[in-house]
């Protein structure tokens, strides 16, 4: 394993800039926001090439409760438009957060945020398959109000009732190469914010968005493969991939290979929640070439490079 720096690519949840249980003003979300980022300025003073993916499924639940509180006045936006929406202030708070701490460290770095679409392929059945949480978490006359207009209602990796949408596979990112030139160029790009707005082919139109939300995880794993990233690194509020999660005997598991990995996913301990899409894209990114992913704290993340917490997933035969 080398420690050497080359390229890599950081993913931060959204959940981690707005906690879905409460809500928080965007003087909240900037606090979380610089808090999340503690990783970012030492990689990059180290030298590290760096791509940055958000997440936005709290962000991008209050967009819409906004407009379907506002429609008798405004036309609701859709969702695929409210995702390019939330990637722009987001990354705005992503953005500026950076620069602060990379000026204040004395780091010669520029930061740019990109909007991006995610490829998907329009015969994918999780199009019509409302299975990922977004907004914040709903009482029970809110879940009643919104299965009655028609939505779908479910419970998260925690148990917790949400608005489910759908949430199809990313095939590619189609602003990718342009990342990748930035990126070679020493320039901290975010992009695929929220997991970029998905979009399909249609040979007549071109690109058409759909109203569906990219996980960003498995989106930072295929931009990953196109920047030819050494590295995955996942941040996320749990500190690794647990072995009996949720039962008195879990116990972290600090290092993974391919087949240990993908047995875990097999044997479905890992369930549909929130820690399955992060390890089904440690394992896509390792797959694809990728030297290694991480799944760590977001506190924890230089440590977790360092193998000292964290699961880092590797190649099988991987010394």
């Amino acid at each position: 394993m080398t420690t050497t720096p080359g390229t890599i690519v950081v993913a931060v949840g959204g959940n981690a800039l707005a906690p879905p249980g409460r809500r928080s003003t965007i003087g909240d979300q900037f606090a979380h926001t610089r808090a999340s980022l503690g990783a970012v300025p030492a990689l990059a003073a180290e030298g590290w090439h760096i791509a940055i993916v958000h997440g936005n499924g709290t962000q991008v639940g209050d967009e819409l409760e906004r407009g379907e509180a506002s429609a008798e006045h405004l036309p609701p936006m859709p969702l695929g438009v409210l995702v390019a929406s939330t990637a722009g202030w987001i990354g705005y708070m992503l953005q500026q957060s950076l620069q602060n701490a990379l000026h204040a460290r004395a780091i010669d770095r520029e930061v740019v945020t990109l909007i991006t679409q995610a490829v998907v392929r329009a015969d994918d059945p999780r199009l019509v398959d409302a299975s990922k949480p977004i907004g914040h978490v709903l009482d029970e006359a809110a879940r009643r109000k919104l299965r009655e207009a028609g939505y779908v209602v479910g419970q998260d990796a925690a148990g917790r009732w949400r608005r489910m949408v759908p949430s199809p596979v990313p095939t590619g990112v189609v602003e990718a190469p342009m990342v990748r030139r930035l990126v070679e160029d020493g320039k901290i790009v975010i992009a695929a914010g929220g997991g970029g707005t998905p979009v399909v082919w249609d040979d007549a139109l071109g690109w058409e968005g759909v109203d569906a939300v990219v996980d960003k995880d498995r989106v930072a794993a295929v931009l990953g493969r196109t920047l030819r990233a050494d590295v995955l690194l996942i941040l996320t509020q749990v500190e690794a991939v647990y072995r009996g999660w949720g039962t008195e005997a879990q116990v972290p598991v600090r290092r993974l290979t391919l087949g240990e990995a993908r047995a875990m996913l097999a044997d479905e301990t890992l369930g549909r929640g929130s820690m399955r899409p992060k390890m089904e894209a440690a394992v896509e990114f390792v797959e694809q070439g990728g030297q290694r992913a991480v799944i760590a704290h977001l506190e924890q993340g230089v440590e977790a490079l360092a193998g000292q917490t964290g699961t880092t997933i590797v190649e099988d035969g991987s010394t």
